[in-house]
């Protein structure tokens, strides 16, 4: 029995399904759809044009990853999405998600696109071609405040397992990069930042409270810890569910507290409940810990 004829409808559907929507017009003219073709579906709105060459199928509202996933084919061949778009994508940065910012081999001027000429290191995530974690976080140094980059830093560490050592060969490969310096203050816990709500209202306690304040997010040994007093051998721990609840930061965490007890530091835990909610034993136990300045 001969096989199945793939019609022009499926070939479409399938290059739509594994593309958020997105096609090219080179793609639909692969596919065996003539120019006219086109045409005739862009005036029925079966096909809707993004960008010159790049069009949505059918009536779908877009997604973030199609209207992404569209910037980045209409820069052609060996383009990438990167900056806050990628950061965003990643996870890295929250809120609204940013416009779509493309890095191209070649000099591109798109409606609604920032783009730029560059070669990046670049992966697939989500079907779309981004920029990999560590050189995301490169980019977002140039722009980023301090704050927001030890966030974005702290992102690609929990969800991604990206540390230093991923990025150290990025800034030494272009040592005078845009926010290389402040990128590297970041990474080595030479900023003095909070990443969360959850550390923010521990540190408004513990002025309130008269206790000295600690250094935080910075490292101890192989790893960042969230509060530290080193002349007072004390790390505090604070466990959000959310950065907690896999494996991965099971295991993380025991290896954190060996490393805490190994340096002769007391080690406590607190989670947001015993922050917000309840924090009379947690300062109970702090200001037998941490007599007042």
């Amino acid at each position: 029995m001969a096989g199945k004829v793939t019609t022009v409808e499926e070939k479409l559907a399938r290059i739509a399904g594994r593309q958020h929507g997105a096609v090219t017009r080179k793609q639909l003219l692969d596919a065996g759809v003539s120019a006219a073709a086109i045409e005739l579906r862009l005036e029925k709105g079966a096909l809707l044009r993004v960008h010159r060459g790049v069009y949505r199928v059918g009536h779908r509202a877009p997604s973030v990853e199609a209207r992404y996933l569209a910037a980045v084919l209409a820069c052609g061949p060996g383009a990438a999405l990167s900056g806050r778009a990628a950061g965003y994508l990643w996870r890295l940065l929250k809120g609204a998600a940013p416009p779509p910012e493309v890095t191209a081999l070649t000099k591109r001027r798109i409606a609604g696109v920032r783009t730029r000429r560059g070669i990046v290191e670049t992966t697939t995530f989500r079907g779309i071609t981004i920029t990999t974690v560590r050189h995301t976080i490169a980019d977002l140094a140039a722009t980023l405040t301090d704050e927001a980059l030890a966030g974005a830093f702290h992102e690609a560490g929990v969800l991604h397992g990206t540390t230093p050592a991923h990025l150290e060969p990025v800034l030494a490969a272009c040592p005078n990069r845009r926010g290389a310096t402040k990128l590297t203050r970041v990474m080595h816990g030479e900023t003095h930042v909070t990443l969360s709500g959850l550390e923010r209202r521990f540190l408004v306690i513990l002025r309130r409270e008269g206790l000295p304040l600690p250094r935080t997010n910075k490292r101890a040994g192989a790893h960042r810890v969230d509060c530290r007093w080193p002349d007072r051998n004390l790390t505090v721990e604070l466990d959000s569910y959310r950065y907690h609840r896999s494996r991965q930061a099971w295991e993380r965490d025991r290896r954190r507290e060996r490393e805490a007890y190994a340096r002769g530091d007391q080690i406590r835990r607190y989670t947001r409940d015993d922050v917000f909610k309840h924090p009379h034993q947690m300062l109970r136990e702090l200001r037998a810990l941490l007599p007042s300045a």
